[in-house]
């Protein structure tokens, strides 16, 4: 009976940390406006090649002349990435401090200067740590803030 008892709080610990586990890990969608895609040019100011998504930052400049310092996630996981061919090294070598890059983002979706990186191109129009192919977006480059979610804009297209 002891035993019983045992393996039976065993696999309910188990089925706790994992659905735990499971609810944890955000959906893209959830967090960052995917449907309004919006592009831009930026320069690269920091790439983090991490777990789960890796991260940067970049400056962007308004027409206005005003540079706008963003955070932004890939859209991407390394595993992802380097089944692509995108290595670690291979990243941190292409988005280098200082390499002018097109952005496709999805803003917070609570704005601010905040965003999911979608895709990255070179300066040649060649793709940059992305696996994401032919992708439409609206050019905003030079608009000040970018594109900005609008009041009540604040769920997933397919939760409305």
């Amino acid at each position: 009976m002891r035993n019983h008892l045992t393996k039976s709080c065993g696999l309910a610990a188990c089925l706790l940390l994992g659905s735990i586990a499971a609810w944890a890990h955000h959906g893209t969608a959830v967090s960052y406006d995917t449907v309004n895609v919006w592009s831009t040019w930026a320069t690269v100011t920091e790439f983090n090649y991490l777990n789960p998504h890796p991260s940067m930052t970049f400056d962007r400049t308004d027409k206005n002349g005003q540079v706008e310092h963003w955070a932004a996630e890939a859209s991407s996981n390394p595993s992802q990435l380097a089944r692509a061919g995108w290595t670690k090294s291979r990243c941190l070598e292409a988005l280098k401090p200082g390499t002018k890059v097109k952005l496709y983002l999805g803003t917070s979706r609570v704005g601010g200067f905040s965003a999911v990186v979608l895709k990255i191109e070179s300066e040649k129009g060649e793709p940059i740590a992305s696996e994401h192919g032919g992708m439409k977006a609206l050019d905003l480059d030079g608009v000040p803030g970018g594109y900005q979610p609008k009041p009540g804009d604040d769920k997933p297209a397919d939760a409305k």
